[in-house]
């Protein structure tokens, strides 16, 4: 109990960049003043800045795979808690299966994404060059798909809660991050496939070091759920969710005097003693519409 008490979702997205980073400083400082710029026997003719992979497929070999193992899942862990705590209402919920969709879709790639580093980090560069340059694109492609879904769930999140600011501002952060990675991503492609290959080691550090940045921005998707602790304070389950798993017979069980019926839509019925009168809600089951519609109006007219 006490060390639930401590702990907040938030602090997940915050460990795993940590990691992240103190991995990315340690293997760059390694190469710069450990080694003193060491020439790798898996860099190319005529290049003097390491790859990432580089440093990572000699002695730090170690740190690189543990490194790498840790802040993936860990992040996977995040997209995890994200969803949790959105179904368990200490987050916005998610009031459609398209939102839940982009959210499993978000996990999916974050996965692939997470194998892929694994992988990679596995099968260096010096010993294993052509698998690993298979799992480097599928890790930049997982993580890159995986934030444009959870872009897109939070776009939508936004524009049905315009009061949670918040929503808005991960959502800018992410698109700034797709946006920015690839056009970096372009660049890191192009110069490795034209063999300029101290401008694409380059890049492949710029690139690791803004991945940091992505991962802390779940710290503002998860902070919120600081103020959820007590179970009254959380959000209610969407109202047309619940009552849409009702269909028709829903209907049935709605205020039939001047009030209205909860089935695959509402049907609203104003009937007074004196004689009654009828109005269809459109977006509603027909059948039941008309029904509810008689209802009202033969028990006003009585």
């Amino acid at each position: 109990m006490a060390l639930r008490s401590y702990f907040s979702y938030w602090m997940i997205p915050v460990f795993s960049s940590l990691v992240w980073l103190g991995m990315l400083l340690g293997l760059l400082l390694h190469w710069i003043v450990g080694t003193h710029r060491r020439v790798y026997p898996s860099m190319n003719e005529g290049q003097k800045i390491a790859y990432i992979s580089d440093v990572g497929a000699q002695e730090l070999k170690p740190l690189f795979i543990a490194g790498s193992a840790v802040v993936t899942v860990t992040l996977d862990l995040a997209f995890v808690a994200e969803r949790w705590l959105r179904h368990r209402g200490r987050l916005v919920r998610n009031s459609s299966i398209g939102e839940r969709t982009l959210v499993a879709l978000t996990i999916v790639f974050a996965i692939i994404g997470t194998c892929g580093l694994i992988l990679l980090s596995i099968f260096d560069t010096w010993r294993h060059p052509r698998l690993h340059d298979i799992f480097l694109l599928l890790f930049i492609a997982g993580y890159l798909l995986s934030a444009v879904f959870i872009c897109w769930e939070y776009q939508r999140l936004g524009i049905k809660h315009r009061d949670f600011r918040v929503l808005r501002a991960s959502f800018w952060v992410k698109l700034t991050f797709i946006l920015v990675e690839l056009v970096l991503a372009i660049v890191f492609a192009a110069t490795t496939f034209t063999h300029h290959s101290d401008i694409a080691a380059v890049f492949e550090w710029v690139i690791a070091f803004i991945f940091t940045f992505y991962i802390l921005s779940f710290v503002i998707d998860l902070l919120p759920a600081i103020h959820t602790r007590d179970p009254g304070a959380r959000f209610e389950k969407p109202h047309d969710m619940e009552e849409g798993s009702n269909g028709i017979g829903g209907a049935a069980n709605g205020h039939m005097n001047g009030g209205h019926a909860n089935g695959g839509g509402m049907a609203r019925g104003g009937g007074d003693s004196g004689g009654g009168s009828g109005d269809i809600d459109v977006d509603c089951w027909p059948r039941t519409c008309m029904w509810t519609w008689r209802y009202t109006y033969e028990d006003g007219a009585e």
